[in-house]
């Protein structure tokens, strides 16, 4: 069992509060718009952490980090991107990127600071946006989700607000 921490939109903020509720897991993953090298580096100082880069990261960031990220933990494969849109309306690149390689088991993505969790069923899939952390943006709370991957069941999703965008 892996237990994760998932996150978008930090905007080059890391609300001190996600260490509290990240001390548990066994891996971060940052779904893009980072906003700085040093945010990049407190959670790869802190926990193992996977990260795509978004549409406000410069080019040290996106040197430091993919687009698209593909890997498997246990036996779900996961597919990882900034600008996903959402199951039916999905961004040409992301939409590209699972007709060319294939759908996984897992789709992440962040950019629309609403926390949204929904089966896909045309491409067989769970989708996942955490929402936003940061305080840049439209959202009026901050959000980050932490779940578990078993083999190949994901669960134990929790939504975690840690307090308002202010």
């Amino acid at each position: 069992m892996k237990k994760i921490g998932l996150l978008s939109d930090t905007h080059g903020f890391l609300d001190p509060k996600i260490k509290k509720y990240f001390s548990g897991v066994d891996e971060i993953w940052h779904a893009g718009d980072i906003g700085s090298l040093e945010v990049l580096d407190e959670l790869r100082a802190f926990k193992p952490t996977r990260a795509v880069w978004g549409n406000i990261d410069n080019p040290k960031i996106r040197q430091e980090c993919d687009e698209f990220l593909r890997f498997d933990i246990e036996d779900v494969a996961i597919l990882m991107t900034h600008i996903g849109g959402k199951p039916e309306r999905y961004s040409k690149p992301a939409f590209s990127e699972l007709k060319k390689n294939g759908s996984p088991n897992l789709f992440v993505c962040g950019h629309s600071h609403i926390t949204l969790v929904k089966m896909d069923k045309h491409f067989k899939m769970l989708w996942m946006n955490p929402g936003a952390c940061g305080y840049k943006g439209f959202h009026k709370v901050k959000t980050i989700l932490r779940f578990c991957i078993t083999k190949d069941r994901i669960h134990n999703l929790e939504l975690i607000e840690l307090g308002k965008r202010v």
